[in-house]
C-alpha cells in the first residue's frame, strides 16, 4: 500500500498510508496530512490515487509544490520520489509499483529527430527505440498495445507499450500516462497545460478507456493506440 514519509531536517515526524481516493495536505487541522507551518497553506495539495496510481496536485498554493526539486502542478507520483514543501520533505515510498513504472517518453519538437518515442531501458545509442526481447513478458498479462507515431519526421514509428504505466508527451507542455489494466489500456492527463486530445476530444485527469485506432494528440503529435 503506498504511503508517504514526513520528516524535517532528517527526522521523521509522521508516516501516512493512502487508503483514500482522496487524501488531502495542508495547515488546517481538517486535512488528512496535516503539516502546522506557515509555509504551508491552509489547503495546499492533493493526493489522488486510482488503483495503484497516486497523482499528486498542488491546489495553487502560496510557496509551491516540489518534486524531486522541481515546481509541479499535477505529477503521477513514483516510487522514492521526493515531494517538498516548504522545509519539509516527504518521500512517496510505493514498493509493489516501483519496478513497473516507465520512465517519460519524450516527444521532441518536431524535426528530423523527433528520433521519438524514447523509452528508458529499451532505446538504442542514438535514442531510438529498440525491439523489446521477443521473450519479455509485458506485464499485466497478455495485453499488448502500442503507439504509433502519425505525424511529423517520425510518423510510422511504433512504440510497443511494456509497462504498467508510460507517461508520453513533452514535459512543461502536455504529459499523459498510458496505464494497462487487467481489462484494458486507459490514458489520462498528467500535467502540462495543453490538454492532450482523445479521438478531439480533451482528456482529463480521469482515465479514459483506449480501444483499437484511437487517435491521440499530445504536443502537437499526432499518434495512433493500437492493440494487438
Amino acid at each position: 500500500m503506498p504511503k508517504m514519509i514526513v520528516s524535517i531536517d532528517g527526522v521523521v515526524i509522521k508516516e501516512v498510508q493512502l487508503t483514500k481516493d482522496r487524501t488531502s495536505l495542508g495547515r488546517r487541522p481538517y486535512n488528512d496530512i496535516v503539516i502546522d507551518n506557515l509555509a504551508v497553506s491552509g489547503e495546499h495539495a492533493v493526493l489522488q490515487m486510482s488503483g495503484n496510481e497516486v497523482y499528486l496536485e498542488d491546489l495553487n498554493s502560496t510557496n509551491g509544490t516540489y518534486v524531486n526539486g522541481k515546481a509541479v502542478k499535477k505529477r503521477l507520483l513514483q516510487n522514492s520520489d521526493l515531494v517538498e514543501i516548504g522545509k519539509y520533505k516527504i518521500k512517496y515510498v510505493n514498493e509493489a509499483a516501483g519496478p513497473d513504472y516507465e520512465k517519460t517518453m519524450v516527444i521532441k519538437p518536431a524535426s528530423a529527430a523527433l528520433a521519438a518515442l524514447a523509452i528508458a531501458g529499451a532505446t538504442g545509442a542514438a535514442g531510438a527505440p529498440a525491439a523489446a526481447p521477443a521473450t519479455a513478458e509485458p506485464a499485466g498479462g497478455g495485453l499488448q498495445g502500442a503507439i504509433k507515431v502519425m505525424s511529423g519526421a517520425a510518423a510510422g514509428r511504433e512504440v510497443a507499450l511494456v509497462k504498467v504505466v508510460t507517461t508520453i508527451g513533452k514535459p512543461g507542455v502536455a504529459v499523459a500516462a498510458i496505464t494497462k489494466r487487467p481489462q484494458g489500456f486507459v490514458v489520462a492527463h498528467v500535467e502540462g497545460a495543453g490538454k492532450p486530445t482523445l479521438n478531439g476530444v480533451p482528456i482529463g485527469a480521469e482515465p479514459v478507456g483506449l480501444k483499437n485506432g484511437d487517435m491521440l494528440e499530445l504536443a502537437g503529435t499526432r499518434m495512433q493506440f493500437v492493440q494487438h
